[in-house]
């Protein structure tokens, strides 16, 4: 039997020791692709009396990858790609609820690979199974339209693709979609407070990009792939496409002007337990940085003109804040 489309899958599972496989602990709900298989071949030049190569090759060094298509971001799975790519967070119960807090900073230090956690991903089909360990995210993105869930998509990098069989009896995870319609936006300026001011009936979409600065480091090290994810620094930006109303005129001012902003999104979900702070399922982006880009030149929404400015995400040191992502939901721990 051929290898069928639609049995791909994609299983995950967190590692104790960064690059020491582990069994899966859950599936991947989303569009699945396989590994990619990125080691390096190379067929050097020489001059043997022929006018041809010969079949001389060798590999210097091994990696593999996954390009983890967008899908819609759930408070249950988002926390996995934010595992991976900003922080090991610890989760906290809110007072008595039902919710647990599982919050994620981005970095303004150099961190070590203890400091994220790395995973073994499973991805195949029903004809062959490869797993790549040591599996870190390089960039993620989160997007919103209006009328639809968020999305999310996430680079994986990973030591080596090698076969595998998939872990048995795991069932498919209960989770909930993050909607746009949803979401509220606050846009507030330095010296304030973040999430006071909201801005309604004004937001269209919205993407946060995140090169998260983990790179695979290759040393000699007496192995072919690489030995350790180094930090090189983070940087991200914030689109927004909105309305093109007292908020895109303000928001052009500021561009022109250099001010820095403080911008939240923030959606609720289903209802919790009775908690401290949160009575609803939530995911928060929490942005400091300045307006970078602004274009209200062209913009059309179903004949309304439209504006779109990009925050560049910088620390603010008034605010004393980059930014950080609030996932709420009903996990004690992540799977």
């Amino acid at each position: 039997m051929s290898g069928i489309k639609v049995l791909r899958k994609i299983q995950l599972g967190g590692e104790t020791t960064a690059g020491t496989a582990v069994a899966a602990d859950f599936i991947w709900r989303g569009i699945a692709t396989g590994l990619e298989d990125t080691r390096e071949k190379v067929r050097p030049e020489e001059n043997v009396g022929l006018t041809s190569m010969t079949t001389r090759q060798y590999t210097p060094k091994i990696a593999a990858q996954l390009s983890m298509a967008a899908t819609e971001a759930t408070f249950e799975q988002l926390p996995h790609i934010l595992e991976a790519a900003l922080m090991n967070a610890t989760p906290v119960q809110d007072g008595a609820g039902s919710g647990y807090l599982y919050t994620y900073n981005l970095p303004t230090t150099a961190r070590a690979v203890t400091d994220i956690k790395t995973y073994t991903i499973e991805g195949g089909d029903n004809q062959q199974a490869e797993e790549m360990a040591y599996a870190f995210v390089s960039e993620f993105e989160i997007s919103m339209n209006a009328g639809e869930a968020w999305m999310v998509s996430a680079t994986w990098q990973g030591r080596e693709a090698s076969t595998t069989t998939f872990t048995g009896a795991l069932a498919i995870p209960s989770i909930e979609e993050i909607l746009t319609q949803e979401t509220k936006l606050y846009i507030d300026a330095v010296g304030g407070t973040i999430g006071t001011t909201e801005i309604a009936c004004t937001l269209l979409s919205a993407t946060l990009n995140i090169t998260t600065g983990l790179i695979a480091r290759f040393t000699a090290s007496g192995e072919l792939f690489f030995c350790v994810a180094e930090d090189v620094g983070m940087r991200g930006t914030l689109e927004l496409t909105f309305l093109h109303n007292t908020t895109a005129v303000a928001t052009k001012a500021n561009w022109r002007a250099d001010t820095p902003a403080l911008v939240r999104l923030e959606a609720d979900g289903s209802a919790l337990d009775t908690g401290a702070t949160y009575t609803y399922k939530t995911a928060q982006i929490n942005c400091a940085g300045i307006w970078n880009t602004f274009d209200d030149s062209d913009g059309d929404d179903e004949g309304t003109n439209t504006a779109v400015a990009t925050l560049d995400l910088g620390y603010d040191e008034t605010a004393a804040l980059l930014g950080s992502i609030l996932i709420v939901n009903e996990l004690t721990a992540l799977p």
